[in-house]
């Protein structure tokens, strides 16, 4: 969340930034709020101290009356609070960051500027397939049991495919941890505080996540939610920091809204694996962590020799913990286009520096050399988003007889396979 008090200062600032966002925020209102709630806080503190002021004396008959008089006082005060408490914390996880000053400020979330291209569309001299009628001729997703078990947008991985959703973990662990990342293996499930200190929507109609009947627990749609976690409630020294760690997580996302998006096949689905990598850092270092970790995702996919671009998330298409992110999109010859032809770019990986608005929602921050604390900041970026990775790969690695080459970085974690064939 973004400091009150920076919000209270710089209300304009703060307003303009929430529209340029698209937003919702509701400024005022929170304002509002903020200064009812200080005004019967200061009142209640009043009362207390009046109150325990009193029961170090032998109070008279009058003080007596007087005092049960502040208890009443108290009580219904304690309680007039609550609801303004819980609209104003609403209303506060609302406001979105600040935004990078490098970011471009536009309202078409498509707006995106590419900062850079690698590799080239592969040009087929045959009629290329997608990644479901591949995997339909190779035996390699299962959908229709799938759906029968677990429902719509789940399916099974088969044969060369399943090796290749482990192969992929390998991989990119290998690539993370050479940069000195610490491995994790991370729970599914997170606690209702953890997703909205991030910044996540863990409730409403619009939300992606899962919940658990009954429970204050959710199914996490990234391990951005189980890492971020880590260190709630602590503080880290600033020896300690950077703090570098990637995670292998299952992810769950219910894709409301998202009936008018691509979502063939395993592009867009319920559970998917995915590699996160996530840093704790000190302010100063945030920026030069955040390009890192754009240079480990082009590292990994450089390595899979597939085409993409890095883009720059305009204002428009920014999430609300960020400050900044950038995204890879993969070529995929089977995604259709605006023209109305098939091959388009598509995401596969993205990174945010989120600075210090989830440390702040989850009150973690690190110890200065001279003792004084601050809040730190948090950063995430996608390694390796298993099913989308595979579709880049099935559908850019196929050849005019139907098979599809295994790009060399995975082989030796697939028993040195070298195609998939009949």
């Amino acid at each position: 969340m973004l400091d009150i008090k920076f919000i209270r200062e710089n209300a304009e600032l703060v307003r303009q930034n929430a529209k340029d966002r698209l937003s919702k925020a509701d400024i005022d209102r929170l304002l509002e709020l903020d200064k009812k709630r200080r005004e019967m806080e200061a009142e209640l503190d009043n009362l207390r101290a009046k109150r325990n002021a009193v029961s170090k004396t032998k109070p008279t008959p009058e003080l007596i009356k007087e005092m049960k008089e502040v208890g009443e006082r108290i009580k219904a005060l304690e309680e007039e609070i609550i609801p303004v408490n819980e609209e104003f914390r609403s209303l506060w996880l609302a406001v979105p960051n600040m935004t990078h000053p490098e970011v471009l400020v536009s309202e078409n979330e498509d707006d995106n500027p590419v900062l850079e291209t690698v590799g080239k569309p592969a040009n087929f001299d045959f009629a290329p397939l997608d990644h479901v009628e591949l995997a339909e001729k190779h035996d390699l997703i299962d959908f229709d049991r799938a759906t029968r078990v677990s429902g719509a947008k789940f399916y099974y991985l088969k044969n060369e495919l399943a090796l290749m959703e482990f192969a992929l973990i390998q991989y990119a662990l290998s690539i993370a941890t050479k940069h000195g990342f610490i491995p994790f293996s991370t729970p599914d499930l997170a606690k209702r505080e953890v997703l909205e200190g991030l910044g996540f929507n863990p409730r409403g109609e619009s939300t992606q996540i899962y919940n658990v009947e009954d429970s204050d627990l959710s199914l996490i749609g990234t391990a951005e939610i189980t890492m971020g976690g880590y260190h709630m409630g602590e503080v880290l020294d600033e020896e300690e920091l950077p703090k570098k760690y990637v995670a292998v997580s299952h992810c769950f996302r219910t894709e409301a809204g998202s009936y008018s998006k691509f979502s063939k096949g395993i592009f867009r689905v319920h559970q998917f694996t995915k590699i996160e990598m996530f840093q704790y850092t000190t302010p100063e270092t945030s920026e030069a962590a955040h390009r890192e970790m754009l240079e480990i995702e082009k590292e990994i996919f450089k390595g899979l020799e597939i085409p993409f671009r890095v883009i720059d998330h305009c204002t428009a298409d920014l999430g609300g913990p960020a400050v900044r992110t950038f995204d890879l999109e993969a070529w995929m010859p089977g995604k259709p286009n605006k023209e109305g032809g098939m091959g388009d770019w598509a995401e596969i990986t993205s990174t945010s520096n989120t600075t210090d608005y989830q440390s702040r929602g989850l009150n973690i921050k690190y110890k200065k050399k001279d003792g004084e604390k601050a809040f730190l900041h948090m950063l995430n970026g996608t390694a390796v988003a298993v099913s989308r990775a595979m579709i880049a790969i099935l559908e850019n690695n196929q050849e005019k007889d139907g098979s599809i080459t295994i790009p060399k970085v995975l082989r030796s974690y697939m028993g040195d396979l070298k195609k998939i064939k009949k």
